[in-house]
């Protein structure tokens, strides 16, 4: 094992103890801000015309914006968890077509979306986030 894989196989348990004792609240956290990362990284690999990286990235990404949407309680959050899936459906069509036209400002965009919902999520109460 080289340097560099001993690294990523540190943070990748780093990673997976983070998840295993976090609190609903913060798995979602951890999705949104997951996935504004994986779309900075796709940018990136447009801009440098790696469209294999490109995809990859943006595969995860809207692999974790799935995982959202499948968290939704449509009983509990009534109108609210609607209004995000439909969100969350539009996110990803958005990511396709960036994908297809290389285009970054769609990729901005729906950053721009999922940090607008951290910033949201991150404004719930500490008494109500379990």
């Amino acid at each position: 094992m080289n340097a560099y894989s001993g690294a990523q196989a540190y943070q990748q348990v780093g990673r997976f103890s983070a998840i295993e004792g976090a609190t609903p609240y913060q798995l979602v956290c951890m999705l949104m801000q997951g996935a504004i990362d994986k779309i900075a990284i796709a940018r990136g690999m447009m801009e440098r015309h790696d469209y294999a990286g490109k995809g990859e990235a943006l595969g995860k990404t809207i692999a974790i914006i799935v995982e959202l949407k499948s968290s939704l309680d449509h009983e509990k959050g009534g109108e609210i968890a609607q209004n995000l899936e439909d969100l969350y459906d539009y996110m990803c069509r958005v990511l396709v077509a960036a994908s297809a036209d290389n285009d970054t400002a769609r990729l901005d965009e729906v950053s721009d979306l999922l940090g607008g919902l951290l910033d949201t999520w991150n404004q719930i109460p500490e008494d109500v986030r379990t």
